[in-house]
C-alpha cells in the first residue's frame, strides 16, 4: 500500500507558504507582516545548503594539504520550486502569483524613505520552518498558454539566502564590542577583492575601509586583521559609525 495515500487520508494537508515581512528597524530583524505567498502545490523536494569558510596558508614545501584555520560560517541557502496552474479557472492566469514572487526582489515602498531594502521572507511547511532571509533570485518558466496568450502554467525556481543575525552587546551597560568576524590579510589581498569575497559586492571596499580606519587602501600589510561588519551595517552611515567606534575600541 502507498504510504503517501495513507498519510493523505489520515492527516490534514499542510500547505507550504512563504511569509513576507517589512525589513526591521535593526539589521537582521523582521518588521511588520506584509503578505503570505502560498504554494498552490506543495514542493516535491527542496534543497538546503550550509557551509563554512576556511583559510588555507600557502606552504610550497608541504607534502600534503596546507594547514587551514576556521574563519566563519556561511549563510544558509534554500532552493525550491513553486508550480502554479490556472487551467481550471475560467479566464484565469498565473501572472499575479508570479508577480508576487518578483515583488520580493525590489525595495518595499516603506523602506524607500530610510534605507531601501527588499522584504524579508521565511519559509513554513508543517514542522519544517526555514530561516529568516531574503529572496536572492526568481526564475519563472511559463509552460502553457491559452489561445489568447494567457499564461496558464508556470514553474518558478526560488532561491533564498539567510540574513545575518545582529547580535547585541554582551551587556547593555558595559559598552562591550559586538562579536564580529575577523579576516587576516594575506599577501596579494586587496579591499575590493575582500569585499567581493565576503559580501558579493566589490564596491563595499570603501565603507569596509572606513570601519577599519584604513587611510591608504593600496597598502595593506599582510597579517593585519580586518573586522567584518554585516552588509547592513556597511550600507547605513549611522551603523558604520557605531561599528567604526567599536572596532577602534577593540584594537586598543
Amino acid at each position: 500500500m502507498d504510504m503517501t495515500q495513507v498519510a493523505g487520508n489520515t492527516a490534514k494537508l499542510e500547505q507550504a507558504r512563504l511569509e513576507v515581512y517589512e525589513p526591521g528597524e535593526k539589521p537582521g530583524q523582521k518588521g511588520a507582516f506584509r503578505q503570505k505567498i502560498e504554494f498552490q502545490f506543495n514542493p516535491k523536494d527542496l534543497t538546503i545548503t550550509k557551509g563554512v569558510k576556511w583559510n588555507a596558508k600557502d606552504q610550497k614545501t608541504a607534502g600534503s594539504a596546507p594547514p587551514t584555520s576556521f574563519t566563519s560560517p556561511e549563510a544558509q541557502k534554500m532552493t525550491l520550486e513553486m508550480f502554479f496552474d490556472a487551467t481550471r479557472v475560467p479566464g484565469g492566469n498565473v501572472v499575479a502569483r508570479v508577480d508576487d514572487l518578483f515583488a520580493t526582489l525590489v525595495p518595499t515602498p516603506a523602506s524607500l524613505g530610510k534605507t531601501p531594502s527588499p522584504p524579508f521572507v521565511k519559509f513554513f511547511w508543517g514542522p519544517l520552518t526555514g530561516f529568516l532571509g531574503y529572496v536572492k533570485s526568481v526564475a519563472a518558466k511559463y509552460t502553457l498558454f491559452g489561445k489568447d496568450g494567457r499564461p496558464l502554467r508556470a514553474v518558478c525556481t526560488v532561491s533564498l539566502e539567510e540574513l545575518p543575525s545582529e547580535q547585541g552587546k554582551q551587556n547593555p551597560t558595559s559598552g562591550g564590542i559586538q562579536p564580529r568576524r575577523v579576516f587576516t590579510i594575506r599577501e596579494g589581498d586587496s579591499l575590493p577583492v575582500i569585499a567581493y569575497r565576503e559580501y558579493g559586492d566589490a564596491a563595499l571596499w570603501r565603507p569596509l575601509a572606513e570601519v577599519n580606519g584604513i587611510d591608504d587602501p593600496m597598502r595593506l600589510r599582510p597579517g593585519r586583521t580586518l573586522y567584518l561588519p554585516t552588509r547592513h551595517e556597511l550600507a547605513r552611515p549611522e551603523a558604520r559609525a557605531v561599528a567604526r567606534d567599536e572596532v577602534s575600541r577593540a584594537r586598543t
